[in-house]
């Protein structure tokens, strides 16, 4: 058995060129190498446990890439697993960056959706409880104010719909039923502000 640190970067080559590389051989790469690896994932917003998982896929891949003869020492081992941790570490931030984004507009989204559901039950609250004043002035009053303010129909049609005898006395009908809901609506900003902005 060889002792701890005795590979050269050549026979360090031939052992993990072997169907199973001997253990001593993925050790001494740890000890030499991880570091290193450390020290630049450190210094680029990572952390321990991003170096060991780092690490671990440079060794694998790079055990992988020796025993397909794609390693032939061009250059050193240790300028080679500093260049495969670089790339690999800058592609994981660069996959974190966009997950990041993702998220955060993700989360803008559901804000913005459950803030517009927010608003739009509140509008319907509001709506509803207008809806319920306005049949409390009567059905005459309802048809006159729902057509005109809600449907947007011109004076003339609502004439055809309704019993008056010309648009002026409508007009003054629609008049006296604006003034009681208004009277009704006194003592509620909220509703107040909904039908000045709906129906005025």
């Amino acid at each position: 058995m060889r002792k701890t640190g005795e590979y050269s970067d050549m026979e360090l080559l031939n052992a993990l060129q072997q169907g199973r590389p001997p253990d001593e051989a993925i050790r001494q790469l740890y000890r030499s190498y991880f570091d290193m690896a450390w020290g630049f994932v450190r210094q680029n917003n990572g952390n321990q446990q991003d170096a060991e998982d780092i690490f671990q896929e440079v060794v694998i891949r790079f055990i992988e890439g020796v025993q397909k003869q794609k390693f032939r020492g061009e250059t050193s081992i240790k300028n080679f697993l500093y260049s495969m941790t670089r790339h690999i570490w800058l592609n994981e931030l660069k996959r974190r960056g966009r997950a990041q984004r993702r998220e955060v507009k993700y989360d803008r989204e559901a804000d913005k959706a459950e803030e517009g559901q927010d608003i739009w039950l509140a509008d319907q609250e509001i709506k509803a409880r207008l809806m319920k004043l306005i049949d409390e002035l009567g059905e005459a009053c309802k048809k006159i104010l729902v057509a005109f303010y809600y449907e947007g129909r011109p004076m003339r049609e609502i004439l055809g719909m309704m019993d008056y005898q010309n648009e002026q006395v409508l007009r003054n009908k629609k008049y006296k039923c604006m003034l009681q809901l208004e009277e009704r609506l006194t003592g509620d900003a909220r509703l107040t502000e909904y039908f000045k902005s709906a129906l005025l």
